[in-house]
């Protein structure tokens, strides 16, 4: 992990290039989506709610997706917080990228000009089905299916969209460009000098 010199009463000191970000209100999701990343957000995003309910949080994201029930734990958090929390996507957001997105504010989800959002329905993912009896291969599917609905719930809600207009979409794998993201409701705008200029602002 990176350090920065800060100076204080007691002289330079090393501190990590996180912590200093993280007492400015800004984390960052960078990588898989999975039990540790998700639970070292949510113990963040606590903290910052915590410490004061009005003030603005930003998330940075750069992630390709991956554990559903961890990141539908930092989707719930996110809902549940008081603090406005706004999304800046750096590289791609990406499945359950994509989900945690969509839960900050419709209105502050900001993209860089050269990222993107991929949506899709949820897959089996690394389970074996070997040894498996039918009836616990059915409910594996059912339990697929109703996990499938939840997300595609939630992409509505976020973009405005029917539930059938998301579930044909994201029966594939769906790249969106900054300008695509924000004509289907994903995304709200994308950063130019200025606006990453305001929202790097200490306190912003």
């Amino acid at each position: 992990m990176a350090n920065i010199i800060s100076e204080s009463v007691r002289g330079l000191q090393l501190a990590p290039i996180d912590d200093m970000f993280l007492k400015d209100r800004k984390i960052f999701l960078i990588g898989e989506v999975n039990d540790d990343s998700c639970n070292d957000l949510i113990k963040k995003l606590l903290y910052m709610e915590a410490e004061d309910s009005t003030k603005p949080i930003t998330l940075f994201i750069n992630s390709p997706g991956g554990s559903v029930g961890a990141g539908l734990g930092v989707y719930d958090t996110i809902r549940l917080l008081k603090s406005p929390v706004r999304a800046v996507v750096t590289g791609i957001a990406a499945s359950m990228g994509s989900i945690i997105m969509l839960a900050c504010d419709k209105d502050k989800r900001y993209m860089l000009p050269s990222s993107k959002v991929m949506i899709h329905d949820c897959s089996w993912g690394k389970r074996e089905m070997g040894g498996m009896k039918p009836y616990e291969i059915d409910q594996e599917l059912n339990n697929l299916k109703k996990t499938n609905e939840r997300l595609v719930s939630i992409i509505a809600e976020g973009t405005g969209k029917t539930k059938r207009q998301i579930a044909k979409v994201t029966k594939s794998d769906s790249y969106f460009s900054a300008e695509e993201a924000i004509d289907f409701g994903l995304a709200s705008q994308i950063i130019d000098a200025d606006s990453m200029s305001e929202i790097l602002k200490k306190g912003n």
